[in-house]
């Protein structure tokens, strides 16, 4: 499980226990982790971040909200404020203010991208629970005529029987979710020993999910302590409830449109401003080695990854998130006509007939059935072994001779930086940042460099150019043939060169 440190700080609605809160000290230095890097964030313009809906949000008029909570915004870090009733007054009133009186003054872009961020986006709330006759089941839930079927196969994933405590990111619809669960054992012979259950909230956006893990790990300790005390789960819900458009299509529409419309739909990539553990990325790293490289040309090409664990989950979502920052691109244009490559996060068997009709996704699983449904993906993932059925990609595993030298410049580029650290107190730089920048700057020279060959007189792509954008002209042909198909560089030639170099 990943330490408090590392969360969300504890909320207004959340009854801390006495032993949780020694001297009345909360955790306020829990902030510093919120300042995460996010894949959609390299693909921003400058000065901006991406507003964080997902794909599942499109284009409307501005939506009016029951709270504001102060989100991550474009230049400052998050702060958590001592009166977030007072706050959110004061943005609402603020806001109302900008839209009034629009026309006699400028409000720059950021600012009003911050304040159309900072919204609380929670649709549901619920309570899952292990039950020894029928198994799991959706135990309590606002707002009561929610669509949450199935969800109580989301919330404790198969397998959870045999960890204590676990946290699972998920997608509902066209909603992301996240729960707690925990396995509490009990003098009961009707409950077998055990009691497990699940506290999750649903959002149209996984960017602030982060916030309630403390909240959420809490209130499932004390339903299993005390079932049936939903009160504290009644008055969060209330205050951080979104209030959907009257379309009923679902989704939340908080984007304005007017003349800036454009620059936000330019930001609304997917964001992964999923909360995680210090060192995150340098697990993925040290868990798949030189395997990240294979994952990273997947993810380039936009195929379908399935990752396969046993329990806890939580660990594997978290590679779900690195999986999608390796295929970052920070170049305007680039990425438009291909398909998104989107998060499912936790899926199981009542996922099928979603993940039948994805044409580019990464999720992750513990139910080894999957490896048996060949058609639902394109690499398969079980621990540190990448295997893919289709002959086509099956080249695409093995290393080639550039992957092997990028693989050492990451390497030694970790290495610098925890030196710096050591010796230089640096705190400012991370080893997220450092992993994601340094995908994001392989993928632009990628695309900069096929850009200037398409416009060049000659559109030809020769060994010289391939060694420009990093690659192996000869162990990486049929990756760059398989890249040109799928970002629609049908107008390049490939050079002879690099059959037979």
């Amino acid at each position: 499980m990943v330490e408090r440190s590392d969360r969300a700080p504890l909320l207004d609605w959340e009854e801390v226990p006495s032993a949780e809160k020694p001297g009345g000290a909360a955790p306020a230095a829990v902030h510093t982790k919120e300042r995460l890097a996010s894949p959609s964030n390299s693909r921003a313009p400058s000065g901006c971040s991406a507003p964080g809906l997902g794909w599942s949000s499109g284009p409307g008029g501005p939506t009016h909200r029951r709270s504001v909570s102060n989100a991550d915004g474009c230049s400052a870090p998050p702060a958590t404020s001592s009166d977030p009733m007072g706050e959110d007054e004061a943005l609402h009133s603020g806001n109302e203010d900008h839209l009034s009186d629009s026309g006699s003054m400028e409000v720059s872009l950021e600012d009003r991208m911050v304040k159309w961020e900072e919204q609380d986006q929670i649709v549901s709330v619920f309570v899952v629970a292990f039950n020894t006759r029928s198994g799991n089941m959706l135990e309590w839930c606002l707002p009561k005529d929610m669509d949450l079927e199935g969800v109580e196969f989301k919330a404790i994933a198969s397998g959870s029987h045999r960890v204590t405590t676990d946290f699972i990111y998920f997608r509902k619809g066209c909603y992301f979710g996240l729960a707690c669960f925990a396995n509490m054992a009990v003098e009961s012979a009707v409950e077998r020993g055990a009691r497990m259950k699940s506290v999750g909230i649903l959002s149209p956006s996984y960017t602030l999910l982060y916030r309630y893990m403390s909240f959420l790990e809490h209130q499932v300790r004390l339903q299993l302590q005390s079932p049936g005390h939903y009160s504290p789960l009644e008055a969060f819900y209330e205050d951080k409830r979104a209030l959907l458009p009257p379309s009923g299509d679902g989704v939340v529409t908080a984007c304005p449109t007017n003349a800036w419309g454009a620059a936000i739909n330019h930001c609304m990539h997917p964001e992964m401003k999923i909360t995680h553990p210090a060192g995150c990325m340098s697990q993925f790293i040290r868990f798949f080695g030189e395997q990240i490289m294979v994952l990273w040309k997947l993810a380039l090409l936009r195929r379908r990854i399935l990752i396969f664990s046993p329990p806890p989950v939580g660990v594997v979502c978290y590679r779900v998130y690195c999986c999608c920052c390796l295929a970052n691109i920070s170049i305007p244009g680039i990425g438009e006509a291909v398909p998104e490559f989107r998060p499912f996060f936790y899926v199981n068997v009542a996922d099928i007939s979603a993940l039948e009709n994805e044409l580019s996704y990464v999720a992750c699983t513990t139910e080894k059935i999957f490896e048996e449904k060949k058609d639902l993906y394109d690499v398969y993932v079980d621990n540190q072994n990448v295997k893919t059925y289709r002959d086509g990609l099956k080249p695409l595993l093995r290393l080639s001779t550039a992957d092997r030298e990028k693989y050492r410049k990451l390497t030694e580029q970790r290495q610098m930086l925890l030196y710096s650290q050591e010796e230089n107190g640096d705190c400012v730089s991370s080893e997220e940042d450092l992993f994601i920048l340094f995908f994001l700057e392989q993928n632009n020279r990628i695309f900069q460099t096929l850009g200037e060959v398409a416009g060049s007189p000659d559109p030809t792509l020769t060994q010289e150019s391939v060694r420009a954008m990093g690659l192996d002209p000869h162990g990486d042909r049929l990756f760059l043939l398989h890249l040109l198909e799928i970002y629609g560089y049908d107008t390049l030639l490939v050079s002879e060169q690099l059959c037979c170099s």
